[in-house]
């Protein structure tokens, strides 16, 4: 679901990065506000978790993969507006550090993934809580569901939309190529089926084991990680590899010298979108969670220990920085 480079026109990414902005603003000040500075490596950690469950890939019939994101989880934990800056910095840090989705792209994935998601996510929890209060984690998995698939949908919209506004005077797309008519089906039928189901897991899992191994987490009031935390925080890092095992690229992250010889549900492109041949580039440090001349599961490796400790390090900072002490809550 990671929009790579030059899949969005650059006045797109304006757009959504414009949409973002005042987002990112209103996050801040509600973190400032409501995640005391005694809980805010906690949520370092969350953004870990979901930095860490998005380099788990899932292969589905066909080639193509996906996987969780945990944008909903960290709603449940923390708070929507928590959660939206959370997944926002784990996406900055995947596409600068590691080259997962694009630098211009960071306002449209953040959109889908950090502000989308969540808050449908937490909302659908909240009513699901509301009608059956005993069934919290029925509550996390279909917040979780509905969350995923409607970053998803989103995704596929503006996947869609870029062929019918930027085309050349041959009517061949400069960015993504494939209409609303396939980009929308392809985006949801693997998140409506298995990305889903895996939202769903990943969600549900780490919430019950979080409520019964390390219930500071999952309290209001929390003020510091217990061994449970960093323990499961250890075993994601350890499974990471296991990304490894799907072949393939996901829908719509496709390179641009494949693109040509691409089948998007119909037949081959037969043409690269000058606007991604010619696009913007950059050089992560570690591209695809690797490096030259290192095995690819010690790259993996290495990229879920320095994207974690990133992530955790930058929540700590702003823990340090932070004196305000009282925490209002957020479930």
């Amino acid at each position: 679901m990671h929009i790579p480079e030059n899949y969005l026109s650059p006045s797109t990414c304006a757009v959504m990065g414009a949409v973002m902005l005042p987002v990112w603003l209103i996050a801040v000040q509600k973190v400032k506000k409501e995640v005391s500075k005694e809980r805010m490596p906690l949520l370092g950690i969350g953004a870990a978790f979901a930095f860490l469950a998005m380099m788990f890939n899932i292969p589905l019939p066909g080639g193509t993969t996906g996987h969780a994101v945990g944008g909903t989880l960290l709603a449940i934990l923390f708070g929507p507006w928590a959660a939206c800056l959370a997944v926002s910095l784990a996406l900055v840090v995947q596409a600068v550090f590691f080259g997962d989705g694009g630098i211009l792209a960071i306002g449209a994935n953040c959109f889908n993934m950090a502000l989308c998601m969540p808050f449908a996510g937490y909302a659908v929890y909240r009513l699901v809580r509301r009608l059956a209060p005993q069934h919290e984690l029925l509550a996390a998995g279909a917040g979780a569901y509905v969350g995923i698939n409607m970053a998803a949908f989103m995704a596929g919209i503006e996947f869609g939309i870029q062929p019918a506004l930027f085309h050349d005077a041959a009517g061949q797309a400069l960015y993504a190529p494939y209409p609303l008519s396939i980009a929308l089906p392809a985006m949801m039928l693997g998140h409506l089926t298995l990305f889903g189901l895996a939202e769903v897991v990943f969600t549900t899992a780490v919430y019950a084991y979080l409520r019964k191994a390390a219930p500071e987490i999952t309290a209001a009031r929390a003020q510091r990680a217990g061994k449970a935390v960093y323990a499961l925080l250890a075993a994601l890092i350890a499974g990471t590899p296991l990304g490894l095992l799907a072949a393939g690229t996901a829908w719509g992250e496709w390179g641009a010298e494949e693109i040509a010889e691409t089948d998007g549900f119909g037949a081959a492109l037969g043409y690269t979108p000058s606007g991604m041949e010619n696009g913007f580039s950059f050089d992560a440090l570690l591209p695809d969670y690797g490096a030259a001349g290192i095995p690819e599961v010690a790259g993996y490796l290495l990229s879920a220990v320095i994207g974690a400790a990133m992530l955790i390090l930058v929540f700590r900072l702003a823990a340090s920085l932070k004196r305000q002490t009282v925490d209002y809550g957020t479930r």
